[in-house]
């Protein structure tokens, strides 16, 4: 075989490698511009859910004391129609100046929900849930609610992560829950952050296992444990007999890393 022959011969070797390469990486721009475009349709779709279900009771800042009851019993009855439809809908959490405005799903487990939505249709975003195991009913228990914090997301829990800041809780201190038999506000009293915690781990500070307070050294152990990792002093306190609710969502700070926000209920 001449010179000549063996240069061309390398030369078109090279061509269908560079044809090869160029295709390969045609292939993955596609791949990558069809994750992003169907990314974009989940978050469009999951907004536009929930936002259909928001459209006749929301608030706007002209509200008087009349229109606000109107609203808050157009929730209640929003609960009670969705329930016709699952059962699992418990309420629906409200929180002022937030994104956070959305069903309140309990299932059997509390792997369900992380994974779809109140119509339980399939959902990467996942529903406002509670855990299997709290009592939104029991005046001694406390509601552990999860919600998801997708990166580059303002849905779900998104916007709990602004409780970060004490200018923010100042400005937002409460939480609303409208429940089928009416509504209750909760005030914030502590915002840490913390993690789930590996099985071995010992001396460890698991809130997300406290859903139940059977007695007052229970529930001053679980307020001492989040004063302790308080991010900022709100000056709040409560007794026992006051239900909690703790809300968690992803942070992104540390592995397994939680925002957490615990509240009080006031009564009326």
């Amino acid at each position: 075989m001449g010179k000549r022959e063996i240069e061309k011969n390398s030369i078109k070797r090279n061509n269908i490698i560079i044809t090869i390469i160029k295709s390969i990486l045609i292939i993955v721009l596609i791949a990558a511009i069809a994750y992003l475009l169907l990314d974009f349709y989940n978050a469009y779709k999951n907004r536009n859910l929930y936002d259909n279900l928001d459209n006749d009771i929301t608030l706007n800042n002209d509200t008087t004391t009349e229109e606000i009851t109107k609203v808050d019993n157009g929730f209640v009855d929003k609960v009670k129609e969705l329930q016709q439809d699952n059962s699992d809908v418990k309420g629906w959490i409200k929180i002022d100046g937030t994104n956070i405005n959305y069903p309140l799903l309990q299932g059997t487990d509390d792997d369900y929900y992380t994974k779809h939505n109140y119509k339980k249709e399939t959902s990467k975003y996942g529903s406002i849930m509670i855990n299997y195991k709290s009592n939104l009913n029991d005046v001694n228990s406390n509601v552990i609610i999860y919600g998801h914090n997708i990166i580059n997301s303002t849905q779900m829990f998104a916007d709990l992560i602004k409780y970060e800041k004490k200018d923010f809780y100042t400005q937002h201190p409460t939480v609303k829950i409208m429940t089928d038999e009416g509504e209750s506000d909760y005030q914030i009293m502590y915002v840490f952050k913390s993690r789930v915690f590996y099985v071995d781990e010992t001396n460890v500070f698991r809130y997300y296992q406290y859903y139940d307070f059977n007695d007052k050294s229970t529930y001053n152990e679980y307020l001492n444990n989040c004063k302790k990792i308080e991010l900022y002093n709100t000056e709040v306190t409560a007794k026992y007999g006051e239900q909690l609710i703790t809300l968690s969502t992803c942070e992104y700070s540390q592995d397994n890393g939680r925002l957490v926000v615990v509240a009080k209920k006031i009564e009326p």
